[in-house]
């Protein structure tokens, strides 16, 4: 059996087969994405960690603490802070006094490097793009779902394997 395409004709794949294919499909998607953002880290001459916590922060409302950075990308506090001194050497992230806690900062992207790294995402932006253009509403709908509660998995699973459990 090929997990390539979808049978054609009648024949419908078996749940078990769907499922089996789902997780290959999975595993798969990871590791080509893994080496997607490796290649990515390189052509911005940046590490894959650093690719992580600058989406992450592209996908955040507003400037985050360095412990939110920690909690986001699951590394210790002292890693976190390491991390943002790297980004914000490189001029890839700023930080700002908290004006509700002077003692703290919050980091944010800059403007130029936000603009660097679009332009970077433009090209696999239009692929990936092109694949999502393929599905109708609906399944995109359970696409989005899927994504979104097996990254709460992941999280829940991360955080279990982390504290011993």
């Amino acid at each position: 059996m090929s997990t390539d395409s979808p049978r054609s004709g009648e024949e419908q794949w078996s749940r078990a087969e769907l499922l089996a294919r789902v997780v290959t499909e999975s595993q798969r998607h990871y590791a080509d994405y893994s080496l997607f953002n490796q290649a990515m880290a390189d052509r911005l001459q940046l590490h894959p960690t650093d690719m992580q916590c600058i989406a992450l922060l592209d996908m955040e409302p507003g400037p985050v603490s360095t412990g939110d950075i920690a909690r986001l990308t699951g590394l210790t506090s002292g890693s976190a802070t390491r991390l943002v001194d790297r980004l914000a050497k490189a001029g890839i992230v700023e930080r700002k006094a908290d004006p509700q806690d002077r003692r703290r900062s919050l980091v944010s992207l800059n403007a130029e490097a936000r603009d660097r790294i679009s332009t970077a995402w433009e090209t696999p932006g239009r692929a990936f793009g092109a694949v999502l253009d393929s599905y109708s509403d609906a399944e995109l709908a359970v696409i989005a779902d899927y994504l979104h509660r097996a990254a709460e998995v992941g999280r829940a699973q991360a955080e279990r394997l982390t504290s011993g459990g």
